[in-house]
């Protein structure tokens, strides 16, 4: 007879003028790794806020029930008083305090006189952070280690918490490929020492690679458990239940119709850091982009893509910045980067959260907030040029919302990537810069922004795409450079590039 740890019964949570989740069911066992998938808005983080209290109990209907019992958490320290313990995709840490001190805010160890015990505290802090393998001092700032480390910090947190059920929420999208591997492993190493993980991923390999079950959410609802070793457990089958049909061909087809003119081309480019000014984070780099031509960077975490592409944006980042930089053929000299909005040029975050959007604000005010003067009369908003604005980007971009006054936090993340890229689309730009355009999407929305990135080159327009995801690059570029520590390392026609080339070229490198 299965051992069942939780099994969450009929769960139905409405917001306002939305019912997120509709009488959804779901069955975990003890010791085993069960992925939660769903296309953007499906409604996966909603069921982990209800199970872990972030919803009350009240605030929604159905039954929960954790080791046989029924539970009613009304808040996130009821759920963790049982063993249950959510890591969110964006990490709850404070960057200048220390690991022991992060590990056991709200929480604090104690002595008989009241008062913080610093030794006790650090010596918790690093038993646990032994068991994730996190060889660190406790006394070290969450701002001196890597991104990586940061989130084996947050589950030796759990593991302070006497964690029995430990949920991911999209674990390894700030992760690189080897971090990412590793946390899996983790994961997997976690499971033989009976610890359950419900994890939460867009990465279908990673499903693959450390699941033994998934169950798919569709629009709010249950669709179907598969079971490795007993269903069809591929890529391919994953996304027919989340997308609710085969799709043959992840990337859109296109006719390349790259046009000889050069959009952009930059010269012996080289970047230094801006604080650390000796250090060069971008060396002598030159390439080209054509009208109506995706180029892909690609490269590992740190090779300097965002940096390059931020820095090219109006010097948003860096110090002593050399080189020359060509639109249309003529050299220009972008100070700023309302100069180089000016001369057509945009660049699409990868953070759209920090730095892309103001997730308070509405869709109208987001849409227009690149170039104001568009839609402004003597310096004043036009309120009826602003909403036709934001109406007419929604609309091209598909953003699926009920209204341009929806808040963009409130947003899928496939469609506030939507609204970010109606947000610089609205600039009108000639050559488009996007890093990591589908990072934290699922395969559907993913489709759509290809879709949308297809339709730029087509007009005429030049696209630089930076992803770490190498089959997305091969899948839609006509080139590809590959960068590794700040310097160009190859450039491959689309025809002939491979995962295995891309990373012959940065293995070279390193050697």
């Amino acid at each position: 007879m299965a051992d069942i740890i939780l099994e969450m019964k009929s769960i139905t949570k409405e917001f306002p003028g939305v019912k997120a989740l509709d009488n959804v069911n779901l069955v975990v066992e003890r010791g085993e790794i069960h992925a939660l998938i769903g296309e953007n808005g499906a409604g996966k983080s909603t069921l982990m806020n209800v199970l872990s209290g972030t919803y009350p109990a009240g605030s929604y209907t159905g039954e929960i029930y954790y080791n046989g019992e029924l539970c009613q958490f009304k808040t996130l320290k009821d759920s963790e008083a049982k063993g249950i313990v959510i890591i969110h995709q964006e990490l709850a840490l404070i960057p200048l305090l220390t690991i022991g001190e992060n590990m056991f805010l709200g929480n604090e160890k104690k002595n008989k006189f009241g008062h913080i015990d610093w030794d006790l505290t650090n010596n918790e802090a690093e038993k646990h952070m032994s068991q994730v393998g996190l060889h660190e001092s406790a006394q070290t700032l969450i701002k001196d280690i890597g991104t990586g480390k940061q989130q084996l910090v947050e589950i030796a947190k759990a593991f302070s918490k006497n964690v029995k059920l430990l949920i991911l929420d999209e674990p390894t999208s700030s992760l690189n490929d080897e971090d990412a591997k590793m946390l899996l492993d983790l994961l997997i190493e976690f499971k033989k020492n009976g610890l359950t993980s419900i994890i939460i991923t867009h990465k279908l390999n990673e499903i693959i690679y450390c699941a033994d079950k998934a169950t798919i959410i569709r629009d709010g609802s249950t669709i179907e458990t598969l079971v490795k070793g007993v269903d069809e457990f591929s890529e391919d089958r994953i996304i027919k239940g989340m997308v609710g049909r085969p799709m043959d061909d992840r990337y859109p087809s296109r006719v390349h119709n790259v046009r000889p003119e050069i959009g952009l081309e930059v010269k012996h480019w080289t970047v230094h850091h801006p604080l650390y000014h000796e250090k060069i984070v971008d060396n002598d780099i030159s390439f080209n982009v054509h009208k109506g031509e995706v180029v892909g960077f690609s490269g590992l975490q740190g090779a300097g893509r965002t940096e390059l592409a931020m820095s090219i944006f109006g010097k948003s980042y860096g110090t002593n910045i050399s080189g020359e930089l060509y639109l249309d053929g003529k050299k220009v000299d972008l100070k700023t980067p309302e100069q180089a909005i000016q001369h057509k040029l945009a660049y699409v975050t990868e953070d759209r959260k920090t730095n892309g959007l103001i997730l308070g604000e509405t869709i109208r005010f987001n849409t227009t907030l690149a170039r104001l003067d568009k839609v402004c009369d003597k310096g004043i908003v036009d309120e009826t040029a602003e909403k036709k604005a934001a109406e007419d980007m929604t609309e091209a971009m598909g953003t699926k919302t009920p209204s341009i006054e929806q808040k963009v936090g409130n947003l899928s993340g496939g469609n506030q990537q939507k609204a970010l890229l109606g947000k610089w689309m609205f600039t009108e730009p000639d050559v488009l810069i996007l890093d990591e355009p589908t990072r934290g999407i699922d395969v559907g929305a993913k489709y759509d922004i290809y879709c949308l990135i297809n339709k730029m080159v087509d007009e005429g327009k030049s696209v630089i795409m930076i992803s770490s995801e190498m089959p997305e690059l091969i899948g839609m570029c006509d080139r590809i450079y590959v960068m590794n520590e700040g310097e160009l390392k190859g450039e491959l026609d689309a025809k002939e590039a491979t995962q295995e080339r891309i990373m012959s070229f940065i293995i070279s490198a390193d050697k």
